[in-house]
């Protein structure tokens, strides 16, 4: 045997340790690697728990409540919270008194609860979910409230406090059930209008007894009797007139839960898109004339490939497979799979959950809270769902479906082709909740978007992000002049390179929800030293481009006709 040969053996021995070597630190690095979220609710000391009334009435609303916004309620620059609680019902009494909470957000992970101090803690009606914005235009969030019997704004004094206002408003909604709620512009007048979802025909005074094994249980939703949505417009002087019959909204009548705005068919005008329980989804495409016209059927919409109607939660809107034209997610019940629908230059829509993946991940879960995001800031837009049954004794029934059920973070591996990272999302992704209201927004300033979800009759979950801030991105703050002051209905395309990346500054989104008005986008490797341009369609028309936007950072824009550069 040739002396060269036990080196040789030698050799390939130590290539195969450090190999080995490099294998064992690769695992434990990657065992040792944050997850994508980590669930901040203690460290942020959030306390405040949720409270729904439940009873042996057993009203539907008790299974449905609890809404949640992102806002910058005090302009320093942070995002704070407020959370919706539910309420007392008849049989249902609370020990403490039922309070919704606001946390001022006093940096380096660090909230203060001051709902008491701002006026804002309490409200008359059972509440359900929330639609932050700035109404009449004077720069500070106010807070427009979803319940039964009725809703309730607060106007942001601006000093830290609200006042409540919503009888002088015109926006008590009575004796509707309402559920989510969105501010549009819907005449581009440069004033928010306001479009509440109102469920169902409900009275405490009238329970719909239910049972299942000798015991009562909660009705399905077609024992409740359908409502009609409501369209308010401003009127610019602190007061809304209800235009729903003149502007086509009032004769439809349908459970409606969630809703989002944005400019469908790209005429620079905001349409609708109303996610429906059990009852026909709606596409209200905005004639410019002060009327919308119902293009659920002409979308395909309605019903799924069998055609059966689904049971309609929540509903967002982004841009899933990067070809700058809107599409959808809806969250529906357990074996009705939540729902994808692709846009593009005309109708119909070309629903995707198939391909997907998303018929997959979703077939035992009851969706509600849902968002596009771009957790990773690879420049695609992924998926964050929260889950969670209405009925405790489903277990019972169903040995696949469970009452507290994860919530989803799925990835997008780009054209609109999803992946399930519930090993790598962190913990929160491995436990059952009974998830409900979802917000999303950067309440770190750090480039990665953060969320927030509510869960029944428990404390809510504050997620922070771990992964976004690695790759490159960039924000925007949009200010309206002639526009809204938020620059709802704002569309606005970064050009980086041979890429081109579109946002919507939407109206509502998700379930019971109101999310960050600031646009990230999600830039990838892009170098620090680099510089993108971006192109904004405000919502009154106006078009204006910006050039040499430095990566990393928010950068605020103020319209203005001309083009500008910083």
């Amino acid at each position: 045997m040739s002396p060269s040969v036990p080196n040789a053996y030698q050799s390939l021995l130590g290539l195969f340790l450090v190999l080995l070597i490099g294998l064992d630190s690769l695992l434990r690095a990657t065992a040792s690697a944050p997850p994508v979220f980590t669930d901040f609710t203690q460290k942020a000391g959030i306390e405040w728990q949720h409270f729904n009334g439940e009873s042996e009435d057993r009203f539907l609303i008790e299974t449905s409540s609890g809404g949640v916004a992102f806002l910058d309620f005090d302009n320093d620059g942070l995002l704070d919270i407020y959370l919706v609680n539910g309420g007392e019902t008849p049989k249902g009494k609370s020990r403490a008194a039922v309070r919704n909470g606001l946390y001022r957000n006093l940096g380096q992970g660090r909230f203060e609860e001051m709902a008491a101090r701002a006026g804002v803690s309490r409200i008359a009606s059972y509440g359900m979910g929330v639609a932050a914005a700035d109404f009449n235009n004077d720069g500070f969030q106010d807070l427009f409230m979803t319940g039964y019997p009725a809703c309730t704004l607060f106007e942001n004094r601006g000093d830290g406090t609200f006042a409540e206002v919503t009888e002088r408003a015109g926006l008590a909604n009575r004796p509707e059930w309402s559920a989510g709620a969105a501010w549009l512009d819907y005449d581009r007048d440069g004033w928010l209008d306001l479009f509440v979802c109102n469920y169902a025909k409900l009275s405490f005074e009238k329970p719909a007894p239910c049972e299942y094994g000798g015991k009562p249980v909660y009705c399905d939703q077609r024992s409740y009797a359908g409502s009609q949505s409501r369209l308010f417009r401003n009127r610019g002087d602190g007061t809304f007139a209800d235009v729903s019959e003149g502007a086509g909204i009032r004769g439809l009548v349908g459970r409606a839960f969630g809703v989002v705005s944005v400019d469908v068919n790209e005429d620079g005008w905001p349409d609708l898109f109303v996610a429906n329980d059990a009852t026909p989804n709606l596409l209200l495409v905005n004639k410019r004339d002060g009327t919308f016209e119902d293009r659920a059927l002409d979308a395909e919409i309605v019903f799924n490939s069998e055609g059966m109607m689904r049971s309609g939660m929540g509903v967002d809107a982004g841009d899933a497979n990067g070809d700058g034209s809107v599409d959808f997610v809806v969250t529906n019940f357990h074996d009705e799979q939540h729902a994808l629908y692709l846009g593009a230059s005309q109708l119909p829509f070309r629903e995707w959950t198939l391909e997907s993946g998303l018929a997959r991940f979703s077939h035992p879960y009851v969706g509600w809270g849902v968002g596009f995001l771009d957790y990773d800031n690879d420049g695609n837009q992924d998926l964050l769902i929260v889950n969670g049954h209405v009925t405790e004794s489903i277990e019972l029934a169903r040995k696949d479906v469970t009452y507290k059920q994860p919530p989803m973070l799925l990835r997008n591996r780009g054209q609109a082709v999803f992946e399930n990272m519930k090993e790598e999302a962190g913990p929160v992704f491995a436990r059952g909740y009974v998830g409900r209201g979802l917000a999303l927004g950067d309440f770190d300033n750090d480039g990665a978007v953060d969320a927030m979800f509510v869960t029944l009759n428990d404390r809510p979950v504050l997620l922070q992000n771990n992964l976004g801030s690695q790759l490159s991105w960039i924000g925007l703050e949009l200010q309206g002049t002639s526009s809204n002051r938020d620059a709802i209905g704002a569309k606005a395309t970064i050009v980086s390179g041979t890429r081109k990346i579109t946002r919507w500054l939407k109206g509502g989104g998700s379930f019971l929800a109101s999310h960050d008005k600031r646009l990230l986008f999600g830039l990838g490797t892009m170098s620090p030293s680099e510089r993108v341009a971006v192109e904004i369609y405000w919502p009154n028309g106006n078009r204006q481009t910006v050039e040499g936007l430095k990566p990393r950072q928010f950068h605020k824009i103020i319209e203005t006709r001309a083009p500008v550069t910083p």
